[in-house]
């Protein structure tokens, strides 16, 4: 059972980005004629959307006994303190403050994050850092998951 479910989907302005890589495609098979412009430009865009839906398909799922981030998972047993990150002490987590040992989920266009303490000892990382747009209700879900 699903206690909690987040997809970290890339906001929906940056599709628009989508059209800049088909332009420039275009642009450079134009000498090739109208027909091979169109078709770099219809691929070019096909493609770079794909690849922007791709890198926000990432999910924060919680269930009664894991957390699974992306492609971390770890039982909720292992984890430790979990403190919500603005966007300033996000900043510093993801830059100045971070660990390279660390596991992180992590999506700059996603302004808070949560910090989750692993407490199990055979787990290289010594925390888990987790860009959420619903840092309060991933604190509460985890915290019920625990019991």
């Amino acid at each position: 059972m699903r206690l909690y479910e987040e997809r970290l989907g890339v906001p929906r302005t940056w599709f628009w980005l989508a059209v800049l890589p088909g332009v420039m495609a275009a642009l450079v098979l134009l000498p090739l004629g109208p027909v091979a412009a169109a078709g770099g430009l219809a691929v070019a865009v096909a493609l770079t959307a794909l690849g922007l839906r791709a890198y926000g398909a990432a999910r924060i799922v919680v269930t009664a006994g894991h957390l699974t981030a992306g492609s971390i998972r770890l039982p909720v047993s292992s984890l430790g303190m979990t403190e919500i990150l603005d966007a300033e002490e996000a900043f510093l987590w993801r830059t100045r403050r971070a660990d390279g040992r660390a596991a992180m989920l992590l999506r700059g266009y996603v302004p808070t994050a949560v910090r989750i303490e692993i407490d199990d000892p055979d787990s290289p990382e010594p925390y888990l850092y987790l860009s959420t747009r619903q840092p309060v209700t991933l604190l509460a879900v985890l915290s019920f998951a625990r019991r």
